[in-house]
């Protein structure tokens, strides 16, 4: 039986490391140590040089010491001998200054002083020409006596003639042996700063591997490319900002939600949002959890979180389809509440005129028929004689029903007259419904309750005034009645209020207009509502728009056929 084969370990290769932090303190050190090692040769090569240059100086001023007028006198009348006085003169000073050799000369090169007494009288084994033609000369060179730094000066007279020359040596070993002692202290001091240098890199790469929690580099690729996968990929708006208040990122969602494009990174909150609920609620000066703000014509739920650098990261829930069959559910109920009223009061009507016939009373049963037919036909024709748009009719007219139901009269006001002419009729649906149900919110239950509504234009204006008998709005709350979110009713079924009027005042601006609120002459509330250019112009055939309503807008390219059904649903889905 062969033996089973193994495979064979694994050999673990000595590479470059895969942390951030091993990663980031192996470069550090490397930098520091050859910055290091770059900053000591860069000392020491010049230092070298300066130390020959010190001693080549040295041996020049020395030389020019000894070589004085009494010296040269000497020369001319003596003999080179070791026991003469230039010898001795030499060997003084040589002595004296620490020279390894004072070397002194007459005109032909014969030596007449030097540290071995028997070179004296023999020609020096360096060329004087330079020296005995009147330069200085400083140079680097070896002799008898080995390698020195060597300084040559002429020997003048008292009458400045050249008799000879002045050749000074410094023994070259002191100058590498200063530059040799000079480099351990050098390596000290570098290796004090790479020693700090390195300390420095470690606390550095420390903090590194805490913030990147110790993630390699390809662990941190492959985490910012599932968070932009994810970031662009939910259903939901993120917006993350930094600790001064600066966007810092928006994902597809939260561009379309809040209208922003990529522009908006990097500029203040407030900058690109504007003022508003929507800016306080993202910015924090709003608390608490499924706040609700308004962007055009999008509800938004925001819950925000912050971070550990002082930012924060906020999701956007689109709210809107939500918000529409909330509400379309509250007018349902509302509609059926109606019309089992409706019911009750047809049961009592036929049973009315049941009666009447029984009674044989056939004239009375006729004038009680015609009287029921008659009132809902004076309240169509009231409306359709003074608003010319059939959505807005029908509104009204379905309106003044559900208002007759719960004890609220409803009357058109003397003076509205409004033409077919709207360019958003849509929008003024939305917020003529929401003027009137608050309206009948407030109404509901007072003594004589009434609603007056007014629509005139003026030019291109239209205004539209809706008044109650209501207890009116207090002046201290008639801006916070237009917050997104803010209510002094019940929550209804699906657990928000406080949107309908700041949509109203919303489409209002959207238009270049404006959303008020004052004492009616009732003492109730009284919303006032400017529009400029709502009406198109007219053309040849009167009443017949100019120019379509802009794409994009409510209504644009779609047709609503009269009847309180089709503008009570309008109302119920902007509302």
């Amino acid at each position: 039986m062969s033996p089973v084969p193994t495979a064979p370990a694994r050999r673990r290769r000595i590479g470059w490391p895969q942390r951030v932090f091993s990663q980031v303190l192996l470069m550090q050190l490397t930098i520091v140590t050859g910055v290091i090692a770059l900053a000591t040769g860069l000392f020491l090569a010049p230092l070298s040089a300066q130390l020959d240059d010190q001693a080549m100086r040295r041996a020049l001023a020395i030389a020019e010491t000894t070589a004085s007028p009494e010296l040269a006198e000497d020369v001319t009348g003596s003999r080179p001998t070791p026991d003469g006085p230039v010898q001795a003169e030499a060997e003084r000073i040589r002595q004296a200054t620490g020279a390894e050799y004072i070397v002194v000369m007459d005109g032909r090169g014969v030596r007449w002083s030097h540290t071995s007494p028997a070179q004296i009288g023999r020609i020096v084994s360096t060329d004087p020409s330079e020296a005995l033609a009147g330069r200085d000369v400083m140079e680097i060179d070896s002799g008898t006596l080995g390698r020195s730094a060597r300084g040559k000066v002429p020997l003048r007279d008292a009458d400045g003639r050249i008799v000879g020359a002045v050749s000074v040596g410094i023994e070259y070993d002191s100058v590498r042996a200063r530059l040799l002692a000079a480099i351990p202290g050098l390596l000290a001091y570098a290796g004090g700063a790479l020693a700090v240098g390195a300390l420095a890199a470690y606390l550095i790469s420390r903090r590194l591997q805490r913030q990147t929690h110790d993630l390699a580099f390809s662990d941190i690729s492959a985490l910012l490319a599932e968070r932009e996968a994810m970031l662009h990929g939910i259903r939901e708006g993120v917006v993350a900002l930094d600790a001064a208040g600066r966007v810092r990122l928006l994902n597809d969602e939260a561009q379309r939600l809040l209208g922003l494009g990529q522009e908006a990174i990097g500029r203040p909150l407030d900058e690109v949002l504007g003022e508003g609920r929507t800016s306080d609620v993202l910015a924090g000066r709003v608390n608490g959890d499924d706040l609700l703000a308004v962007r055009g014509s999008r509800v938004l739920v925001a819950n925000r979180m912050p971070t550990n650098d002082g930012g924060a990261v906020v999701t956007l829930r689109d709210r809107t389809e939500l918000e529409q069959l909330g509400r379309e559910l509250d007018s349902t109920r509302g509609l059926i509440d109606a019309l089992r009223a409706q019911d009750h009061e047809h049961a009592n009507r036929l049973h009315t005129l049941l009666g009447l016939l029984e009674l044989e009373m056939h004239e009375e049963a006729v004038e009680f028929v015609t009287e029921v037919a008659g009132v809902h036909r004076a309240t169509a024709e009231q409306v359709t004689e003074k608003i010319h748009d059939p959505l807005l009719a029908a509104l009204l007219v379905g309106k003044a029903t559900v208002a007759a139901e719960r004890g609220v009269s409803l009357r058109i006001a003397p003076a509205t007259l409004l033409p077919d002419r709207l360019v958003d009729p849509r929008g003024l649906v939305t917020m003529v419904g929401n003027l009137v149900d608050n309206a009948l919110d407030a109404a509901a239950g007072t003594p004589d309750a009434q609603i007056e509504v007014e629509l005139h234009t003026v030019g291109g204006t239209v205004i539209l005034r809706v008044a109650d008998s209501g207890p009116g709005v207090p002046a201290e709350h008639r801006e916070s009645i237009f917050t997104e979110g803010w209510t002094t009713k019940e929550l209804p079924s699906h657990g928000k209020r406080g949107l309908g009027l700041p949509l109203v005042r919303r489409f209002a601006e959207r238009q270049g207009g404006s959303a008020t609120v004052r004492e009616s002459a009732a003492e109730g509330a009284e919303f006032v509502v400017v529009l400029p250019d709502a009406l198109a112009e007219t053309g040849s055939d009167g009443d017949l728009p100019r120019t379509p309503p802009p794409l994009g807008a409510p209504g644009a390219g779609q047709t609503g056929a009269p009847g309180g059904a089709g503008g009570e649903r309008e109302v119920r889905q902007a509302r």
